[in-house]
């Protein structure tokens, strides 16, 4: 029973496969995986993958490459897959000279090429890849496609850093083969692009000041968190959060971080940095609740991580890199209901802060917004037509206990059968027959036994479909209660479902249930409870029964601009009564609990 609330890459010349394997294994030992963050687009499963990475002294590229664009990278091959390939013999050395200057350059903006070497070529099962992040999955098939991975270093002139590079694919014009390559590039650390194809000559402009700045000329290759501080308002029934997402060392030029020249944010100075700026971030970033003022008070800051699938806590606590260390910050306004305005206003701009990137969200989804010096306040307005207001759901009533009328009147009929049966069962026994009477008198007492009967076995208990309806109405009111903000709020609903003695407990387990793993203690909020099966039987002495019971939880919650969804399934042992002429539990074991 249940009761519920509600592109692909072509593959080419079969041989090679086993030529690829076999003539690397023999040259180096295969590389370590590598995770590749972010991605919009599929360029994550292009024939040729590359991970780039700037440093001060050189450009690093990790290349796998597939099977189809062996040709368009041909000049790498060693010399057997090369003549292989239907190539007539040329010396390796010449081959890839002429590699790094016109096949796969990476070039100074006046169009000298930079001098490479290879210092790692090797076969390898293709990598496996989150669809949406890039990043390698935990699990690897090593009967995948295999490919050539190849580990280049691009030398950077002495002295500072260039302030742009070229980075162009081999051409089709020149090779008569283009390669199929999506690519990511990482500036001392920090990503510049989510994975996009390299399909022409693109320009990245450098800040060796500080990475998180440097930028493609081309805007298709921009990172999704390209803006240095993103802000956003929640809005929900009972409160409004404002979270905010900021780098410290974007901060550090309006207040005193102690970063000045810093490379590392240390473990040890982390908590001293979220303390100043959770307290220069409650002065700025002005909330209006329809029209009013509103006062918050700082929820939660964390260290945290963002990819284009979802983010978290930073737990345990690590040595961060200055440039990419990001801090979460979220300030609560409690509200007696849903709001029918809500803004903020952002003061925080400068000559590097331009954009800030925002977005309003409500139950219907997010908005989108960016924040500019000329137009600067976030708002949400409440065009919902049919929001979802939280309260508890109606359980039915406990039935009437045993009336004293029927408990008598079917002891009467039990104690008159019971003395008939004992004057005539000798007559019975010795075939005789009873009077006409007393045949008459039984009958009248047998019937009074029926009729009396269900009305007093009606309380002793339920069937399962009702305990299945009573523990899904208990069950979603004691999860309604965290729809509040204020701890005083959730026990007066808890207290409408749960008995006294098991508040405590349930309270913990609930919101323990409830809190989303790496999010510093953000609450999902249920959407859905739905029994899945409920076996009863009845209680001895007392209104109420006792029930093995298996449900589904899910819920979610916005949060850093993701959507962060859980489900659960338990299975547990219950005691429900008849409490007041209300059902409670009063008894509750948690058997299993499983993360769907």
């Amino acid at each position: 029973m249940r009761h519920r609330l509600s592109e692909k890459t072509p593959r080419r010349i079969p041989v090679l496969c086993t030529l690829v394997v076999a003539g690397f294994a023999l040259l180096m030992p295969p590389d370590g995986l590598r995770s590749d963050p972010l991605v919009i687009v599929r360029a994550m499963t292009a024939t040729t993958v590359a991970e780039i990475y700037v440093e001060p002294s050189s450009v690093l590229v990790e290349l796998e490459i597939g099977l189809a664009d062996l040709d368009a990278f041909r000049n790498l091959m060693p010399d057997g897959i090369y003549e292989r390939l239907g190539h007539e013999p040329r010396a390796l050395r010449e081959r890839l000279g002429r590699f790094f200057r016109e096949d796969l350059t990476i070039a100074t903006v006046d169009g000298r090429p930079l001098p490479g070497r290879v210092l790692e070529m090797t076969a390898r099962p293709r990598l496996q890849r989150d669809e949406i992040t890039g990043e390698s999955l935990p699990v690897q098939d090593q009967e995948a496609e295999p490919t050539v991975f190849a580990k280049l270093a691009y030398d950077l002139p002495d002295g500072a850093g260039p302030d742009a590079l070229v980075f162009t694919p081999p051409s089709f014009e020149r090779l008569g083969a283009a390669a199929n390559v999506g690519f990511v590039v990482y500036h001392r650390g920090v990503p510049v692009n989510d994975f996009r194809y390299l399909g022409r000559p693109e320009t990245l402009r450098l800040d060796w000041s500080d990475p998180f700045y440097s930028r493609f000329d081309n805007r298709n290759l921009r990172r999704q968190n390209y803006t240095p501080i993103s802000a956003y308002l929640y809005v929900e029934p009972y409160e409004v959060r404002r979270e905010i997402v900021v780098r410290p060392k974007d901060l550090q030029r309006w207040v005193d971080l102690g970063l000045e020249g810093a490379e590392v944010i240390g473990v040890e100075r982390q908590d001293e940095i979220k303390a100043r700026v959770a307290e220069f971030l409650a002065a700025h970033g002005l909330v209006l609740i329809d029209g009013r003022p509103a006062e918050g008070t700082l929820d939660r800051i964390n260290f945290i991580y963002r990819t284009l699938r979802t983010s978290g806590v930073i737990d345990p606590p690590r040595d961060l890199d200055v440039y990419s260390a990001t801090l979460g910050v979220i300030f609560v306004y409690p509200t007696d209901g849903l709001p029918e305005e809500v803004s903020l206003e952002w003061d925080l701009f400068d000559e590097r802060i331009e954009v800030v990137g925002a977005a309003a969200t409500d139950e219907a989804g997010g908005l989108p917004y960016f924040l500019t010096p000329g137009d600067n306040v976030l708002r949400w307005q409440n065009f919902l037509t049919n929001p979802t207001i939280p309260g508890l759901v109606e359980v039915g009533a406990p039935p009437e206990g045993r009336s004293p009328g029927l408990v008598a009147l079917m002891l009467v009929g039990l104690v008159g059968l019971g003395f008939l049966i004992v004057r005539h069962g000798r007559a019975l026994r010795a075939g005789g027959r009873p009077p006409l009477g007393t045949v008459v008198t039984a009958s009248i007492l047998a019937l009074i036994v029926v009729v009396a009967l269900p009305g007093v076995m009606r309380s002793s208990g339920v069937s399962d479909e009702e305990a299945a309806e009573i523990i899904h109405g208990l069950l979603l009111n004691t999860y309604r209660a965290f729809d509040y903000r204020e701890e005083d709020r959730i026990y007066d609903t808890l207290e409408q479902s749960i008995s006294g003695e098991l508040l405590t407990d349930v309270y913990l387990e609930t919101r323990r249930s409830l809190e989303l793993e790496n999010q510093g203690g953000a609450r999902a909020k249920v959407k859905e409870v739905e029994v899945l099966s409920a076996e009863s039987e009845p209680l001895d002495g007392v209104t109420g029964f006792a029930a093995q019971g298996t449900w589904n939880v899910a819920g979610s919650v916005g949060h850093w601009g993701h959507i962060h969804q859980r489900r659960n399934q338990y299975e547990a042992r219950f005691t429900v009564e008849a409490i007041a002429g209300i059902w409670k539990i009063t008894g509750l074991e948690i058997l299993q609990e499983e993360r769907l």
